[in-house]
């Protein structure tokens, strides 16, 4: 891995079907927004000739980003597949959006991998969220290896951002993350920089030179030896310190000279295992030019020291109905177990799921079973459905290449699954499995919508289902109390994508409108009403009067109805009736329009007409008695207040809380946690908080996540109500 000769010719272009496990290599390439993932996808298929120039394929379009909303946005906002052959290998790279908003599809692309490429930009930096991802990485014991990008910029520099990484994801071993490779640097030009034209090899101390367009192996000078010395040494000592003999260490300190070989068969050892970080470089070919420079060195890294599917642990599996299935690890002629990892709808096929196998094959024209559970609360309905796919093929760009079959550890694209949604497992019929879904973060933004016609009303509910049923981030909320359709998202450009998807890809207009919170009311003290319904009209006529009294209670009391009637004021099958208007009024709200909670009305008096009294009279009278209370009575606007846990990095704590405070928030208490963050409770009206998915990321430079969750209901202060009032008035 990583110093070979340069005998690669490329592939011919075509992605395969596999035929072993281990001849697959599944990449994730991570990062954030700008960092350069997607030019390096295509600068990889370039240099493996999979495009006939840079990010084209043969019949001219790009291999990634080829949505109409990515080219009108001009970045990524889905998961992209780009297979490659290099040396009889297959690889999968997988390029995510380094926008936070479609965290969703890189979380796909983290289950879909076996191993993951970060990409770093030399003049940005590495952001607070590229740490986290990292992290969670950690967690789950994913290989990764860096790469810097943006090494033309004159603001970059290598050995400088190689340090940056090894600080932030070094940890407490920062000399787990080093250097594979040193730049070369050209002339500088008139503005005193000079660019990168070539690499240095540490482990066999050969010059990689790409300034023609190709990759050309020569001798270093010996004015780079002593430069290339000390590098060579730290990493041979990072190598070493993660062998498992752990005799190397002693012979290399004794002055023995350890053999390349060896080297290169630990280094690729204690990459895919997940304990060493190389760092590479890598840069777009120029125009004309053949090879982007680092490309052949990052596809030797994959093919070389990355993980193949036979490595990664079997995945959880039960049967639909809970019960445990055990699965062996990625055995092609095993039980089929399949995860749609993302779904999309194309105009002209339908619905295309790209599926990972983790057990089993896959064949096209096979009838599976679709069972899809665990995301109920996002608005996707639980489903275990027999469904006969269509053809196989590998995406490639907008064009989808046949595939005559899918082994265990390959990607696919599978047609014509009308059922299947994002996060669904796929299984054989005779044998429907289960595999526990991933984890996916909350959409907290709220997106109130109406139809803009009624044209549009028809078709919304089938586009709002379809884009749930691609974005498991999303959430389609119909609430009962406020009467809007919602749809939760995770920002603003989430937000965005999505209404682009309903108007040009559904064919649906809609209007975004306010969104409201659930209001409430109630009485602040006692007070009294008497309802009085008489008529008399000629024939039968309605009779009913009675008298309430009304007092408020705790907070989630709901409403309490008490009879207190004595000598048969009312009769006793009236009473009931009073109970069913006072009930039906509360519900509709006394003075503003929101439902009346937390009192207790009790019926004391009342009178009553042996002909022309009747249920519908009394159920008037009793809804007219608590609107007579409510005349009399302090009416306290109630809103809803949540809990808030906010995680952050303890630089932003200060800005946090004062931001909390801003939003008429209390911060009940603080608790340190992991990796330099505290963890912020908080207690903070519901009205404040709309578009604190967006604003939190702001004040914490994308470096905080935050859950809310609903705790009650409380008084509202008098002038914000009022203004609210008066909003709604103008409205």
């Amino acid at each position: 891995m990583g110093d070979k000769a340069n005998t690669h010719t490329g592939a011919a272009g075509r992605a395969t079907a596999a035929d072993h496990p281990a001849s697959v290599r599944n990449v994730v390439l991570v990062g954030h927004s700008g960092s350069g993932k997607t030019t390096l996808v295509e600068a990889l298929a370039l240099t493996a000739g999979a495009v006939n120039r840079a990010g084209r394929v043969e019949d001219g379009g790009t291999v990634s980003d080829y949505d109409e909303i990515e080219h009108r946005q001009q970045r990524s906002v889905q998961l992209s597949l780009v297979p490659v052959d290099w040396d009889g290998l297959k690889i999968n790279l997988l390029d995510t959006p380094g926008y936070a908003d479609f965290v969703g599809e890189l979380r796909a692309g983290l289950r879909a991998a076996d191993a993951a490429l970060f990409v770093v930009s030399a003049s940005d930096g590495v952001d607070g969220s590229t740490r986290m991802l990292w992290e969670e990485c950690a967690a789950v014991g994913m290989p990764r290896a860096i790469v810097v990008t943006h090494l033309e910029s004159a603001r970059s520099d290598f050995e400088e951002m190689t340090a940056i990484c090894a600080q932030a994801f070094g940890g407490d071993d920062p000399d787990a993350v080093l250097p594979l490779y040193l730049p070369l640097h050209g002339a500088a030009g008139p503005d005193g920089h000079a660019p990168v034209t070539g690499l240095i090899g540490l482990l066999t101390q050969q010059l990689f030179d790409y300034s023609s367009g190709e990759r050309k192996e020569a001798d270093p000078g010996p004015e780079q030896q002593p430069f290339i010395e000390t590098a060579r040494n730290r990493l041979i000592e990072g190598i070493i310190a993660e062998s498992e003999d752990e005799t190397l260490m002693d012979r290399y300190l004794g002055g023995e000279e350890i053999d390349l070989k060896t080297l290169v068969q630990d280094l690729e050892q204690a990459v895919a295992r997940g304990r060493f970080f190389p760092v590479l470089a890598a840069a777009p070919a120029a125009e004309g030019a053949r090879q982007g420079l680092g490309t052949v060195e990052l596809l030797e890294l994959i093919t070389g020291g990355f993980p193949t599917p036979l490595e990664r642990p079997a995945p959880v599996v039960t049967t639909p109905d809970g019960a445990p299935r055990e699965v062996r690890a990625c055995d092609p002629d095993g039980p089929l177990v399949a995860e749609v990892v993302k779904t999309a709808s194309d105009p002209y096929v339908g619905r295309v799921s790209l599926v990972r196998v983790f057990s089993g094959t896959l064949r096209p024209d096979a009838t599976v079973h679709v069972s899809g559970h665990g995301l109920t609360d996002r608005g996707h309905e639980d489903h275990d459905v027999d469904e006969r796919i269509g053809a196989l093929s590998a995406p490639f760009g907008k064009q989808q290449r046949a595939l005559t079959h899918c082994i265990a550890g390959d990607l696919a694209s599978v047609a014509k699954l009308s059922r299947a949604e994002t996060g669904d497992t796929l299984s054989a019929k005779d044998d429907p499995l289960l595999m526990k879904p991933w984890r996916m973060p909350d959409p907290l933004l709220p997106l109130a919508i109406e139809a803009h016609s009624k044209a549009d009303e028809d078709k919304l509910s089938q586009g709002l289902g379809r884009l749930v049923a691609e974005d498991p981030t999303m959430r389609l909320e119909q609430n009962q109390n406020t009467h809007q359709v919602v749809l939760w998202c995770l920002g603003e450009a989430h937000a965005d994508v999505a209404l682009e998807r309903l108007r040009n890809r559904y064919g649906v207009q809609v209007d975004v409108v306010p969104h409201k919170v659930s209001l409430r009311e109630t009485f602040a003290g006692p007070s009294t009403g008497r309802g009085r319904h008489v008529k008399q009209s000629g024939g039968h006529g309605q009779f009913a009067i009675c008298e309430i009294e009304v007092e408020p209670l705790p907070n989630g009391s709901g409403i309490e109805f008490v009879d207190k009637v004595v000598g048969g004021a009312v009769p006793r099958q009236f009473i009931p009736s009073v109970e069913k208007g006072v009930r039906a009024q509360a519900a509709k709200g006394v003075v503003a329009g929101y439902p009346l909670i937390d009192v207790r009305v009790t019926l004391k008096d009342g009178k009553a007409h042996s002909v022309d009294s009747s249920d519908a009279a009394f159920q008037t009278a009793g809804a007219l008695a608590l609107r007579e209370a409510a005349r009399d009575a302090t009416i306290h606007l109630l809103e809803p207040v949540a809990e808030v846990t906010v995680l952050v990095g303890d630089d932003y704590v200060g800005p946090v809380m004062s931001d909390l405070s801003g939003r008429r928030g209390r911060v009940v208490g603080t608790e340190q946690a992991a990796g330099g963050r505290t963890l912020v409770r908080a207690e903070v009206p519901e009205i404040e908080i709309g578009r604190y998915a967006v604003d939190l990321r702001s004040v914490s430079h994308g470096t905080a996540r935050f859950d809310r969750s609903y705790a009650r209901h409380e008084p509202m202060p008098q002038h914000i109500a009022e203004r609210l009032r008066e909003q709604e008035a103008s409205a």
